[in-house]
């Protein structure tokens, strides 16, 4: 495959490209995992709310059954936060080759944008996996936080970067319309 034909930006997000589709497979990965063993899933789920059904739960089953269920929930979110996260990085990180963006920044986008969507995408599946067990959503959530806050917050701050450079781009050349005198 010969690579020298890409723009430098688009070279330099090769690496974040490559954690976007990545991330991609992961959320095809987990579709396809659930298709086949959603009840082995949900077995290993409930038997790690038992194992603390006394003591976490107090032999509340409807508690148990509540957590359950969001854990499940949590589970679902994973396989769709991969497959948007990582489209969304993919498809901006091409923005970024075609706007000719600088390799240093590109490969720092590129790399918060795929490493961002692919570690979010893990944390909501942790925290599934988590809860049962912790008897909460909320706790698992929050024993993840180191997790969650930097990989969203890379994600969205991208995100945010490259639609700014966007705007830059859009008001700073010149219309395809307009001619110099």
């Amino acid at each position: 495959m010969n690579t020298s034909s890409l723009t430098p930006g688009l070279h330099a997000a090769l690496v974040g490209l490559t954690f976007a589709l990545l991330t991609i497979m992961f959320g095809q990965g987990m579709g396809i995992f659930f298709g086949l063993n959603e009840d082995a899933i949900k077995h290993r789920l409930k038997s790690s709310a038992m194992e603390v059904r006394e003591t976490i739960y107090k032999g509340n089953d409807a508690a148990m059954k509540v957590v359950l269920d969001n854990s499940w929930t949590y589970m679902k979110r994973a396989h769709l936060h991969a497959g948007s996260m990582g489209t969304t990085a993919f498809a901006l990180m091409i923005a970024i080759g075609l706007l000719g963006i600088p390799r240093v920044p590109a490969l720092l986008l590129g790399l918060a944008l795929g490493a961002g969507g692919l570690g979010y995408s893990l944390y909501w599946m942790w925290a599934g996996f988590r809860a049962p067990g912790l008897g909460s959503t909320g706790a698992a959530k929050e024993s993840l936080k180191w997790l969650a806050m930097p990989t969203s917050g890379m994600f969205v701050l991208a995100t945010l970067t490259v639609f700014i450079l966007l705007l830059v781009a859009l008001f700073s050349r010149p219309s395809p319309t307009s001619r110099p005198s």
